[in-house]
């Protein structure tokens, strides 16, 4: 250290001695003691013996906000793509009061005298495990000997391949997945328009250094000099963790899941430290997931699913073969959602929507018992026992 100090002292004299007569001059006008520049690094407090200016100061002033360059990437990976498979095929019903057929010679004959039940749910998506063509047009077994043309069925391509992160330690900060494209600012608040040209995409994930509230929206601080609004044009632009390891009120022992209704996340804790987290889908008004403290009460690693809660039945749903279901509020549940990607939004009858790969990873880790803290930090999800039926996908 000391070495490194008399070469920037030298290069400093050697400075001032290159300089035209007045700028020496102004040089030597400088308060008297050490005038070299500290070297690059962060002072937080007067180092006395060196100037912390230049690339010091603003490394200092970046420290002062939670910045530590260079950045240091969140300590997590994601978990592996095998998780997502699955021995199942499916299919959405588009055709109302589809019939299902006891054989593919009836199927092939689409007589549906001959059909030997009905799926009449205005929401359907049924699981096949073979398939045929016959003379051009296809079928499909999704059961043992039944059978579906594909006249009343359209095969789901795969199911999303979004997966959250499997951490090592819980972060010091803040991070969430873009949920909408939006592209960065140098500074918080739309004044001005200092855009950095950075567009950050749908399930890119970012860190949160600082939040700033500028008019009626939040800014989120993601890098040195850059910004993102909570919203971007008519919906949420992130959902966020806030890493938070402290046990909810009522959870005895170091294991739980929390979901976070607001920012539609999901953290998982194990021994008081985060190891996992994820974006969920849950429940859409009226149909909201009720907050509160619950415990897993059964795991299914297949299930169906099906009800109704309007009279007239035209909310009516019907879902074969729900994978790696976890039920810890009556008829709700954590579990893998086939049918969509729309995650990090609510859309479910009451249930916690995961990806297929999220709902396995929890699957696998969690106990019958565990834990399962529901909250919205924002207060808008009604608490009322009244408001709440037994919930639904």
């Amino acid at each position: 250290m000391k070495r490194a100090y008399l070469q920037v002292m030298t290069a400093w004299l050697i400075l001032v001695s290159s300089m035209p007569g007045d700028q020496a001059a102004w040089a030597q006008t400088l308060p008297a003691g050490p005038r070299a520049l500290c070297l690059p690094g962060i002072y937080l407090n007067d180092p006395v013996d060196c100037l912390p200016a230049g690339p010091s100061d603003y490394r200092t002033q970046l420290a002062e906000e939670g910045i530590i360059l260079p950045l240091a990437p969140l300590p997590a990976v994601v978990p592996s793509p095998g998780l997502i498979d699955l021995p199942y095929r499916y299919g959405e019903v588009r055709t109302p009061n589809a019939p299902v057929y006891g054989s593919v010679e009836d199927a092939q004959r689409a007589n549906r005298k001959a059909a030997i039940r009905r799926i009449d749910s205005s929401f359907s998506y049924i699981s096949y495990t073979d398939e045929a063509v016959i003379d051009g047009k296809r079928f499909y077994m999704v059961e043992y000997g039944s059978w579906m043309t594909a006249a009343d069925v359209s095969r789901v391509g795969s199911a999303s391949r979004f997966q959250g992160l499997e951490f090592k330690a819980t972060p010091l900060n803040a991070f969430g997945w873009i949920l909408a494209p939006v592209e960065s600012k140098r500074t918080p608040g739309s004044e001005i328009a200092d855009f950095t040209g950075r567009t950050l995409n749908r399930y890119e994930v970012v860190q949160i250094y600082a939040t700033q509230k500028v008019g009626e929206l939040e800014w989120y601080q993601i890098g040195p000099e850059e910004w993102i609004p909570e919203k971007a044009e008519w919906q949420r632009s992130i959902g966020r963790v806030i890493p938070n390891t402290r046990p909810p009120v009522g959870v005895t022992g170091d294991r739980w899941i929390e979901v976070n209704l607001f920012e539609q996340t999901l953290a998982v804790y194990d021994h008081y430290q985060l190891v996992f987290a994820t974006l969920v889908a849950s429940g859409i008004e009226p149909f909201w997931t009720r907050p509160g403290l619950f415990q897993i009460a059964e795991k299914l690693e297949t299930t169906p699913m099906r009800g109704a809660f309007e009279p007239d039945q035209s909310d009516a749903y019907y879902l074969e073969d729900v994978p790696w279901t976890m039920y810890f509020d009556q008829a709700r549940a954590l579990h893998g959602a086939y049918w969509h990607n729309g995650f990090g939004f609510p859309r479910s009858h009451g249930c916690v929507n995961l990806s297929v790969g999220d709902a396995h990873w929890i699957f696998d880790w969690a106990n019958a018992g565990e834990w399962v803290y529901v909250w919205d930090p924002s207060g808008k999800t009604p608490t009322d026992p009244a408001l709440y039926t037994a919930g639904a996908p």
